[in-house]
């Protein structure tokens, strides 16, 4: 294989870690500020002196800390990182649309959302002010976590590795990511990169809807089916061999007990997909209870959901019971489905009490 210089491909620098504190804020802000003023003439070209103008408006509002130039060489890698993440473009010709929303923000919490946006749609690690790039790495990592399900920290180091350029089909499978951290591995990238690949954990992080679990990635709806709700708790490993055994006698118990056929419980339809959704959560189960298929029932993704975050349970007759939290309008819309009394069987209902004491005390 012909060889590569893999430094070149993620280039990751931050100046600041919390992209909420005034710092941050106040050097987002006088770029958006300059950019504008540059733009009043009609559509500017790129001039080094402006460049360094910005930065001493920038020193001229941030509070100082050291000697000047340490400060300039600040303010140029503050400057930078926002244009990686994609809140400024190259060459200061413009910016994200939801830049000044973001600025205006009234609270981190409605930040983190438009953060969220604007790094999937527009970051490039390896842009600057003086250098365009649309190499979209953070995308190139969440269309990898769609493929995988999951990600470790080892494989998220071994992205960091990926010319994406050269990957048409926008993300990498299993056996390309046990590729890439073999060369992570053999060339000590972990030890040498260390920064860079906490500025990119520290990034993911702050993203919307993806979670870190014992040191793996998962979409946040993902993992509240894996570990439960409250995923602060410590995280139990699922066994994948006992989890399929686990699913495949639901799947018999339903072509059982409806007409030789592989449908969710609750609405007796052949959905392509059905989760085999935990009566007493997985999490809280021990090992005999986590794959006991009386501790399973076959939904849909849209039941499953109800039922595993708690919105909805049933009676050992079957009928459903709702959450005080669901709105009326999806209440009417469920009342008349009941689970059939011929999977209710003795070992069910004592789990589906379990279930539905964690729905009370949730609506407390």
């Amino acid at each position: 294989m012909q060889q590569q210089n893999y430094e070149e491909y993620w280039k990751l620098t931050l100046e600041y870690t919390d992209f909420n504190n005034s710092s941050f804020l106040i050097t987002l802000k006088t770029i958006v500020q300059k950019i504008d003023v540059l733009n009043q003439v009609g559509n500017y070209i790129y001039n080094p002196t402006d460049y360094q103008d910005l930065q001493n408006e920038i020193l001229n509002k941030i509070p100082k800390t050291s000697s000047i130039e340490n400060q300039l060489t600040s303010t140029r890698k503050a400057i930078n990182q926002c244009v990686k993440l994609g809140f400024i473009n190259a060459k200061l010709q413009s910016y994200h649309h939801l830049t000044q929303q973001y600025i205006e923000a009234k609270t981190d919490r409605k930040r983190k959302t438009i953060f969220s946006k604007i790094v999937y749609n527009n970051s490039s690690f390896n842009r600057s002010v003086t250098n365009e790039s649309n190499l979209h790495q953070l995308n190139f990592l969440i269309n990898t976590l769609v493929e995988n399900g999951k990600l470790s920290k080892s494989e998220i180091i071994a992205l960091m590795l990926v010319d994406i350029e050269n990957v048409k089909k926008g993300f990498l499978d299993k056996a390309e990511l046990e590729y890439y951290l073999k060369i992570a591995i053999q060339s000590n990238f972990i030890d040498r990169k260390y920064n860079q690949i906490g500025y990119l954990n520290n990034i993911l992080n702050k993203l919307d809807e993806i979670i870190f679990v014992k040191d793996e990635l998962y979409f946040t709806e993902d993992a509240k089916r894996i570990f439960g709700e409250d995923l602060k708790l410590e995280s139990k490993v699922r066994n994948p061999y006992l989890h399929l055994l686990y699913k495949n006698q639901l799947l018999q118990e339903s072509e059982e007990k409806f007409n030789n056929k592989r449908v969710c419980f609750l609405e007796k339809l052949d959905y392509p997909v059905l989760i085999a959704s935990h009566i007493k959560p997985f999490i809280e189960s021990d090992d005999l209870e986590a794959y006991d298929p009386n501790n399973g029932l076959l939904l849909s993704r849209t039941i499953d959901s109800l039922f595993d975050l708690k919105y909805i349970s049933f009676t050992d007759e079957g009928q459903i019971i709702f959450s005080k939290r669901l709105s009326k309008d999806v209440v009417a819309f469920w009342k008349n489905y009941k689970l059939d009394k011929n999977i209710l069987n003795q070992q069910r209902c004592k789990y589906l009490q379990y279930h539905r004491d964690l729905l009370t005390s949730r609506d407390k």
